[in-house]
């Protein structure tokens, strides 16, 4: 998939554990997995709106694309 998630960067620059991010974002950490896997066919943008304001940072900052060759 062209569209990367940045997620791991993110948590490891705010120092915070996937458990916490979900605990603060109110999804379930299987979920916050798939996002961080990249196997999520979907992101609601009230999902990115939260981890944003959790992590302090742009969606830009999570999100990357790469053309596919």
């Amino acid at each position: 998939m062209p569209i990367i998630i940045n997620l791991d960067v993110m948590l490891a620059k705010r120092k915070m554990q996937s458990q916490e991010l979900a605990e603060k974002i109110g999804i379930t950490q299987a979920n916050l997995s798939i996002l961080k896997t990249g196997k999520a066919k979907a992101l609601k943008l009230s999902t990115l709106e939260a981890i944003c304001k959790a992590l302090d940072c742009q969606p830009a900052d999570l999100l990357e694309y790469i053309p596919e060759k």
